[in-house]
């Protein structure tokens, strides 16, 4: 392989790692829709499809050891495919959270949420908020935002600890509302996974850029 299809084979490999970016937040954004709408329909979609992202995450990962075994790349080559490889592996996880919540909208069946979705699509547009622009640092190589974006995930806690108090607060008030409530605290905890995932892909575009290991996503309060 020339240097220069090796170079475009690396820059394929970033556009794919950037289409699969594209599935994954689709499949967030299409399991809240469901999840409010009540879709069961779409909730059993997203979870048929979800292969589909798991197929793209194991093609990509063929694609960088195959670069690495016949091109040997070396400095920052090296660690942008290192990135490429930990940062589908985030991605399929984050897909993973996605389809859960689509998995509690079917065990949810046609009852009625027990109370309104307020703060959890906040959360999901939150987390796709990070993700979409965490994927942006990737391929402009900035450090700064990355690490500015892994700070946001506090955001995303405060929002999560607060669906958390209301849902316990309602089970007291009402134990008959125990089971539903219990459905909507775990869509909560994928969506708070989501939000964490984000940082890890933020530490691998810092690593990838400085060649600093560094754990940012520590919790501020």
């Amino acid at each position: 392989m020339t240097r220069e299809a090796y170079h475009k084979a690396l820059k394929e490999l970033q556009n794919e790692l950037m289409a699969m970016g594209d599935m994954v937040s689709n499949a967030i954004r299409r399991s809240i829709d469901s999840l409010e709408k009540r879709d069961i329909e779409a909730s059993k979609e997203i979870i048929k499809n979800d292969i589909f992202i798991n197929k793209k995450r194991f093609e990509i990962e063929e694609r960088c050891l195959l670069l690495i075994a016949t091109q040997q790349p070396m400095a920052v080559d090296l660690r942008t495919i290192a990135a490429i490889l930990s940062i589908t592996t985030d991605l399929e996880r984050i897909a993973d959270h996605a389809e859960g919540i689509a998995r509690i909208n079917v065990m949810v069946g046609k009852e009625s949420l027990v109370r309104q979705l307020t703060d959890i699509p906040k959360m999901a547009e939150k987390g796709l908020s990070m993700l979409s622009r965490c994927l942006k640092t990737f391929i402009e190589r900035d450090a700064e935002n990355a690490r500015a974006i892994c700070d946001e995930d506090n955001e995303v806690d405060l929002l999560y600890d607060g669906i958390i108090r209301e849902l316990i607060l309602l089970m007291v008030e009402n134990p008959k509302v125990i089971e539903g409530a219990t459905y909507l605290i775990w869509a909560a905890h994928n969506l708070e996974r989501i939000a964490d995932r984000v940082t890890n892909i933020a530490e691998r575009v810092v690593f990838m850029v400085t060649g600093r290991m560094e754990e940012i996503n520590v919790s501020k309060y």
